[in-house]
């Protein structure tokens, strides 16, 4: 059916709300957190429907607030992960068959209860579970996945409307636009809240049934979206949240003849090895599974001599250390020029001094705490190595303390080499690593960073002169799926910039685009003959 008889709205992006002192929105989720804080969740998960408790539970702590209970999770095992795939493999003829109006009508609702009267809660949950701000969760948890949800049925509807242009007389030619065969895998991260609601929600919208592993960093807020899914009116078995250890996972998962896609966001080294896994089982398949990750990145920022410090300084501040640097656009490497390197130092060096760190509940607080220990440990290495080693030097930050949370200051690196490991590696902390060039060798940096990092995300350059600006896209043409002219590499938006790279970060099928929703379906064509011919001769025989 197509979108021209039963008309949509028309999606727009999800307004942010500023949440400053003396707000209506502000003192709502003020006493959200608070009430959150007061009680205890008990997190099951959810199969075909039905909420199943194990027994065996993991306690959740906000990252930044280690002290303080939010509540428990129940942990699976292979047989609920079987459980899970009947479930979605039961409710598949259903759901498929549902008219795409009523699919559509159901994530809507989820978007309008998401932006609405869940608004608050979504936030508070996102700030507790995963540390963000007031801002980083009100774009990721509220306006990402409001934007994700109603354009996505945009899209939806766009591909349904795309038939054949010519049926000759006598004949229609149609296309039937089938989810795959099976059932989707959607194993998703910790940093988005959004993300975690998409990899779930952008396949079934096309009519498949998902198998849905959150991370174990973002069951709190991911529990949550679930309710949201259910009170939405979506059908029992539609999404099953498994809450099981990721290898035990895929030990069922990639061994079912019914596996038919993943929808992935994490790591470059897991997704390469589900990748791996998946083409050893290959014979097993009914059908070639679709595969959908956005992996890592080594995000970088160059700045031309035209450019101007201020917004380089800032963009630099904003594009690293939001949220931690805990995004896989966070920018991690750049490129400086020496004619104005001691101009951006001065202002960073103000920005980093004038930054509150502490915990997510008070709102003054820009920096708060990265997500788990282990992620700690990992990016205090990479500090530590940096203090020791003679050819880079830490000259902003530094420090980190994990006696109350994990909390680590926004550190940045200057390097004398440009392939320092600090420069090279994805680190995923409020790590920064600066490279200073001579004015004269702009070229020789732009050959430089596209060949520095196996990954090709996003990346940013800052300039004034046009052909500059225009020399610099075509030689990084290939270094970022996601490119900026002055701008930070972060904060892609739903309906303005698709978001997803290619190398080493991913297969880059654009989360928030009518691409990504090409992946989860099968079309058939249909060729339907009024008049069925009675005679096997062609006029050529006479």
């Amino acid at each position: 059916m197509s979108n021209a008889i039963f008309k949509l709205p028309t999606p727009q992006n999800e307004k942010v709300l500023s949440y400053a002192p003396g707000s209506p929105e502000r003192a709502e989720l003020q006493a959200m957190l608070q009430q959150l804080k007061s009680e205890y969740w008990e997190v099951p998960m959810t199969i075909g429907g039905q909420k199943v408790k194990t027994g065996n539970t993991v306690t959740m702590h906000p990252p930044h607030e280690l002290a303080h209970t939010l509540g428990e999770y129940h942990v699976g095992t292979a047989e609920h992960v079987q459980q899970a795939i009947d479930a979605a493999l039961a409710a598949k003829d259903a759901w498929a068959a549902m008219p795409w109006q009523d699919r559509a009508s159901i994530f809507l609702k989820a978007a309008d209860l998401i932006a609405g009267p869940y608004r608050a809660k979504m936030n508070a949950a996102t700030m507790l579970c995963q540390s963000k701000n007031i801002y980083q969760a009100e774009i990721d948890c509220v306006a990402e996945l409001a934007d994700f949800l109603r354009f996505n049925v945009e899209y939806m509807a766009q591909i349904y409307a795309e038939q054949p242009p010519i049926s000759p007389e006598g004949i229609w030619n149609r296309l039937d636009y089938r989810p795959l065969e099976g059932f989707v895998f959607a194993l998703t991260p910790f940093n988005f809240t959004a993300i975690a609601g998409n990899l779930s929600a952008a396949p079934a919208m096309m009519g498949n049934t998902i198998v849905w592993k959150p991370s174990e960093a973002q069951v709190y807020s991911a529990a949550l979206v679930m309710e949201i899914f259910e009170l939405a009116g979506l059908p029992d078995g539609v999404i099953n949240m498994i809450l099981v250890d990721g290898p035990e996972a895929g030990e069922v998962i990639f061994s079912h003849p019914d596996f038919a896609g993943l929808h992935f966001t994490g790591s470059t080294g897991v997704f390469q090895h589900l990748w791996q896994t998946i083409g050893n089982n290959i014979s097993k398949y009914k059908s070639y599974p679709r595969i959908v990750g956005e992996t890592g990145g080594k995000d970088f920022v160059v700045a031309h001599p035209s450019s101007d410090a201020k917004q380089v300084a800032t963009a630099l501040v904003r594009g690293a250390f939001e949220f931690q640097g805990q995004k896989c656009s966070a920018a991690s490497r750049a490129y400086l020029p020496e004619s104005m390197w001691s101009d951006v130092r001065s202002y960073m060096e103000a920005d980093l001094a004038s930054m509150k760190m502490g915990t997510t509940e008070d709102l003054g607080n820009f920096i708060n705490a990265v997500i788990t220990e282990k992620a700690f440990d990992k990016i205090a290495s990479y500090i530590d190595q940096a203090k020791a080693d003679s050819n880079v030097e830490v000259i902003m930050g530094g420090g980190y303390d994990k006696s109350k949370g994990y909390f680590i200051e926004p550190t940045v690196i200057l390097a004398k080499d440009p392939k320092y490991r600090t420069m090279c590696e994805e680190i995923f902390g409020p790590v920064l690593t600066i490279y200073v060039y001579a004015d004269d060798q702009y070229e020789e940096i732009l050959e430089l960073v596209d060949t520095t990092s196996p990954y090709a995300l996003t990346g940013a350059i800052f300039a004034k002169d046009r052909e500059v600006i225009q020399f610099s896209e075509q030689k990084l043409k290939n270094a970022a799926g996601n490119f900026y002219i002055n701008d930070k590499p972060t904060g892609a938006v739903v309906g303005q910039q698709p978001f997803g790279g290619a190398r080493a970060s991913g297969t880059n099928d654009k989360a928030g685009s009518i691409l990504n929703l090409y992946r989860w379906i099968s079309p058939q064509t249909i060729k339907e003959n009024f008049n069925p011919p009675t005679d096997y001769r062609y006029p050529f025989l006479g």
